[in-house]
């Protein structure tokens, strides 16, 4: 007699499976010339501008909206270039998270102008969402001779959580909190003179946040960064991670020397002008798909709703 399963449940297994087949794959891709995989990440990645409507629509608005002086043509070819920056770094994640310690360490370069490898001062380290936010980390903790603190956030698929989770420790004996644990061991961990790599520039909800321009625009901001200074007494350190033809260029960029200041309001209008400064600089590698203008002021209507 065929036993009844349920149509969550089985729902359930077919996601399981797929997951696990997903990290399998990222496994096996590990081991691959870095030009067959970012040739891969080329097809995949316009093949996913053609496919993912809405993802492409969020990009596009959120460029229309930081770069209104560009034609619509020049637009689409710049959304399409940062699709398959995006496909070619989640690629990367294959040889960044369980590739050979020593090929990981050739393929990330690491220019350190701030002295944050070594030492024991603390810092807190912003890093923008550039489509190579990971190989950043990576970077610190594989040529760090220090211990480095970051937040995670627990996935819901225990076998992506587990892969993601294993991947970001692999190096240099990371403090890793969750991100539901609150502000003190984050606060705690910089005193101690562990650099906190934090990423603050998404939208995260109307909750905690403030309402200061992005490219012209009010954007809904956690004014996590100078606060996290201010509790920690430390400087605040940008790491900026650029991908490159050989793997990815990581910089941590000199201390500002006027941030925290006296209100965290200023400051973080301040965050915000000084990433509009990297992201010119390779804007198709910043993090297009997310709506950074998603929570608006009072009366005002999404940017992100279709016609």
């Amino acid at each position: 007699m065929s036993q009844h399963v349920a149509p969550d449940e089985a729902y359930k297994r077919r996601s399981h499976l797929g997951s696990r087949l997903g990290v399998w794959l990222m496994q096996a891709l590990s081991g691959l010339p870095l030009p067959m995989l970012r040739a891969m990440g080329l097809v995949l990645g316009i093949l996913a501008y053609g496919l993912a409507a809405r993802r492409r629509h969020i990009a596009s608005t959120n460029w229309a909206l930081c770069f209104p002086d560009q034609s619509a043509a020049q637009r689409r070819r710049a959304i399409r270039r940062h699709f398959i920056y995006f496909t070619q770094a989640w690629l990367d994640r294959s040889w960044l998270w369980q590739g050979k310690a020593d090929l990981v360490r050739s393929r990330l370069t690491f220019v350190d102008q701030a002295g944050v490898l070594e030492g024991h001062q603390p810092a807190v380290l912003f890093a923008p969402h550039f489509v190579g936010m990971d190989a950043g980390w990576i970077a610190l903790t594989a040529h760090g001779k220090r211990r480095f603190c970051g937040m995670y956030a627990k996935q819901p698929n225990p076998d992506v959580d587990h892969w993601m989770a294993q991947g970001r420790r692999r190096f240099g004996d990371p403090h890793i909190v969750a991100k539901k644990a609150g502000l003190k061991p984050l606060v705690s961990a910089v005193r101690a003179g562990e650099p906190l790599y934090v990423l603050p520039d998404m939208d995260y909800g109307r909750r905690d946040s403030i309402f200061v321009p992005f490219f012209g625009h009010l954007a809904a901001t956690v004014p996590s960064l100078t606060r996290f200074a201010k509790m920690g007494r430390a400087p605040v350190v940008p790491v900026v991670a650029r991908m490159t033809p050989q793997g990815y260029e990581v910089t941590a960029l000199p201390a500002w020397p006027d941030v925290p200041g006296d209100e965290v309001s200023v400051d973080t209008a301040l965050m915000n002008r000084r990433l509009e400064e990297y992201i010119r600089q390779m804007p198709e590698q910043y993090y297009w798909v997310h709506k950074r203008f998603k929570t608006r002021p009072a009366g005002e209507s999404s940017p992100y709703d279709r016609a």
